[in-house]
C-alpha cells in the first residue's frame, strides 16, 4: 500500500466532502434556513442529489476490499486509486452557475461548523475503527474510506441535523434583534408607521408611499424585499434615525402566523392590504387562509389607525369589514365609491398614465414611468397614504414622475441594442399578465424567457397552462426553461396554436440567454418573466 495512494484516496474524498456540504448548506440558505422545505427538496431528488452514482462505486469497492480475496497490500492500494476515481467526479455540485451565490452570513458559519463537525465525526470513526485492531491491509482501507462515506453519504442530513440543533440558538439570537428593535420604536412615539401586506404589489407600493410622504415628511422605507421579522429589525435597529418622521415596512408572509410575528414588532398607525391573490399558496394552503393572514394586519392597527385597500380587489368587503376604523379605498376601474379613483388610463413603453380623481373632487395627472397596467393600483394605493398622512393630492401626483421601477419588477433597460423588459423577480399571475401586455406594445421581434411561476400549490399548473395561452398572442419566440416544470406553459401555448418551430425549451436560463443572444436583432424586445432561485433547477 502506497502513501501516494492514501494521501490521493484522503483528498478527493475531502474534497468531494466538502463541495456536497457546501452545496447542502446553500440549499438550506435557499429555503430560508427551514428545516421542512430543505427535506422535501432532498427528498424530491433522490438520485440527482442524496444517492448518486458514485455513491453506488464507492460502495461496490468498500464491499470488494473487505472481500478475504482482496485483503493484500496490491488489492489495498488499488483500491485506493479506484476509490479517488470514483469520488473525483463532483459533477452536481459544479454543473450549475448559481443565480443567488451562497451569502457567508453568521447564521450560515454556525450552521457550516456544525454541519462540518458532525462530517467529521463519521471520518473520526473510521479512522479508529481501521486503527484499533491489526487489519489485513484491504479491510484497514476499507474501514478508513467508510468513515469518508459516510461523512459524503449522509451531508443531506448533517445539514438537516445542525438545522434543527441550532433552531433554538438562532431563536435566542433573533429574539435579541427583535427586543432591540421593539426598544427603539418605544423611544419614538412621535414616528409614524406604515405597515404594507398583499399579494402582489406590496415593494411597488412600499416605495410609491415613500417617495409621495416625502413630499411633507422625512421617511424610511425598507430596502429591495426586506419584509421578514429580521430584515424589518435590521433597518429598525441599523438605520432609524431621530429625524425619522414616518416608517414605511413590507410585511411578507409564507405561513400562517407571520403577520402576528412582524407587528408584535411594529404595530401600524397605517395599514395597507395590495391585494389577495394565490401567491405562496402551496405553503398558505387556499385563498382563505391568505386572506385571513393578510386580514390579521388590521388587528394590529393602533388606536384610531387608518386602513387602506383595493376597491377592486374581489375580497374587499371581507377585508374592509375586519378594518376597527377608517378606511381608505382605491380603484382602478374607476369605481365612484373609492376614495380614490383613476379615470383615462393610458400605457405604453414609456411608461404610465391617468386622471386621479378625489372624493373632494380634485383632480390631477398622475405620469409614471412604471411599466405596466397594475401599476395604476399601485401608485393610487401610494397616493391614499399619503392622504391618509395628510399629503395633499397634487404633490403626492407629481412625486409620481421621479418612481422608478423595482429591480427585476418589469425594469425596461437598453442592452446590445436589445430591449430588455426584467420581470425576474418572483413572478405571480397578476404581474405575468401585466408584462405580457406591456411586451405587446413593442415593436420588432418579442422573446419570451420563462421557467415560469411556483408557489401556487394545486392551481400552480393550470395556471401555468394559463400563462402559456396568453403569452401566444404577445411572443414570436418563447424559451422555456425546465423541460418538466414547463410543461403544462408548452400545452397552453400548442393550445393557442403557438408555432412548434418558435418554442424551445432548454435547461437552464443561461442556455436560454445564449440562443437569445445569437439569433435577436437591434430593436428587439426580450422578456425575462421569472428566474426561479437555484434549488429549483431540475436534476440533469
Amino acid at each position: 500500500m502506497t502513501w501516494a495512494g492514501l494521501f490521493l484516496a484522503t483528498a478527493f474524498a475531502a474534497w468531494r466532502v466538502f463541495r456536497r456540504l457546501r452545496f447542502c448548506l446553500h440549499v438550506a440558505q435557499l429555503e430560508g434556513y427551514r428545516e421542512l422545505p430543505y427535506l422535501r427538496w432532498m427528498a424530491a431528488r433522490p438520485v440527482d442529489v442524496v444517492f448518486r452514482l458514485s455513491h453506488a462505486l464507492g460502495l461496490a469497492i468498500l464491499a470488494a476490499l473487505a472481500l478475504p480475496s482482496w485483503s493484500g497490500r496490491a488489492a489495498a492500494t488499488a483500491g485506493l486509486f479506484a476509490w479517488a476515481v470514483a469520488f473525483a467526479s463532483s459533477r452536481r455540485y459544479r454543473r450549475d452557475r448559481p443565480k443567488k451565490p451562497l451569502a457567508p452570513t453568521p447564521r450560515l458559519v454556525r450552521l457550516a461548523v456544525l454541519a462540518s463537525g458532525l462530517a467529521l465525526s463519521a471520518v473520526v470513526v473510521g479512522a479508529w475503527l481501521a486503527l484499533a485492531r491489526t487489519w489485513p491491509p484491504a479491510v484497514g482501507v476499507a474501514a478508513y474510506l467508510s468513515g469518508w462515506f459516510v461523512a459524503d453519504l449522509l451531508s443531506p442530513a448533517w445539514v438537516a441535523i445542525a438545522l434543527s440543533a441550532l433552531r433554538p440558538v438562532e431563536a435566542t439570537i433573533q429574539e435579541g434583534f427583535k427586543r432591540r428593535a421593539r426598544a427603539r420604536l418605544a423611544a419614538r412615539p412621535d414616528l409614524v408607521v406604515v405597515a404594507i401586506t398583499g399579494s402582489y404589489g406590496k415593494t411597488s407600493v412600499k416605495f410609491a408611499a415613500a417617495e409621495m410622504l416625502g413630499q411633507r415628511y422625512n421617511v424610511l422605507a425598507t430596502p429591495g424585499s426586506f419584509n421578514t421579522p429580521m430584515g424589518v429589525c435590521k433597518v429598525i435597529n441599523e438605520q432609524l434615525k431621530p429625524e425619522h418622521q414616518v416608517l414605511v415596512l413590507e410585511m411578507g408572509i409564507r405561513h400562517p402566523g407571520d403577520i402576528a410575528e412582524l407587528c408584535a414588532i411594529a404595530r401600524p398607525h397605517v395599514a395597507v392590504i395590495t391585494s389577495i391573490g394565490v401567491a405562496h399558496l402551496e405553503t398558505m394552503g387556499s385563498i382563505d387562509a391568505i386572506a385571513r393572514e393578510k386580514g390579521s394586519l388590521f388587528d394590529y392597527l393602533l388606536p384610531g389607525g387608518i386602513a387602506v385597500l383595493d376597491r377592486d380587489d374581489a375580497r374587499f368587503d371581507e377585508l374592509a369589514a375586519r378594518a376597527p376604523g377608517r378606511v381608505l379605498s382605491v380603484s382602478a376601474s374607476g369605481d365612484g365609491r373609492a376614495d380614490l379613483r383613476a379615470t383615462d388610463i393610458g400605457f405604453g413603453t414609456e411608461g404610465t398614465r391617468y386622471e386621479a380623481h378625489a372624493r373632494d373632487g380634485s383632480v390631477e395627472t398622475v405620469v409614471t414611468p412604471l411599466l405596466g397596467r397594475h401599476h395604476v393600483s399601485n401608485t393610487l394605493l401610494g397616493l391614499a397614504v399619503a392622504e391618509a398622512l395628510g399629503v395633499r393630492l397634487r404633490p403626492a401626483a407629481r412625486a409620481a414622475a421621479r418612481l422608478r421601477p423595482v429591480p427585476h419588477r418589469l425594469a425596461l433597460r437598453r442592452e446590445q441594442g436589445l430591449w430588455i423588459l426584467d420581470d425576474a423577480f418572483n413572478s405571480n399571475p397578476v404581474g405575468a399578465e401585466g408584462a405580457l401586455e406591456v411586451l405587446s406594445k413593442f415593436e420588432g421581434r418579442r422573446f419570451v424567457i420563462t421557467p415560469g411561476m411556483v408557489e401556487l400549490g394545486a392551481r400552480e399548473e393550470e395556471l401555468n397552462e394559463a400563462f402559456g395561452r396568453r403569452m401566444a398572442a404577445s411572443a414570436d419566440e418563447v424559451w422555456l426553461v425546465g423541460p418538466a416544470r414547463t410543461l403544462p406553459i408548452a400545452r397552453g401555448l400548442r393550445a393557442a396554436g403557438f408555432r412548434e418551430d418558435r418554442l424551445h425549451v432548454v435547461n437552464t436560463l443561461f442556455e436560454a440567454r445564449d440562443a437569445v443572444r445569437r439569433v435577436a436583432q437591434p430593436g428587439d424586445v426580450v422578456l425575462y418573466e421569472n428566474d426561479l432561485p437555484d434549488q429549483y433547477t431540475e436534476a440533469a
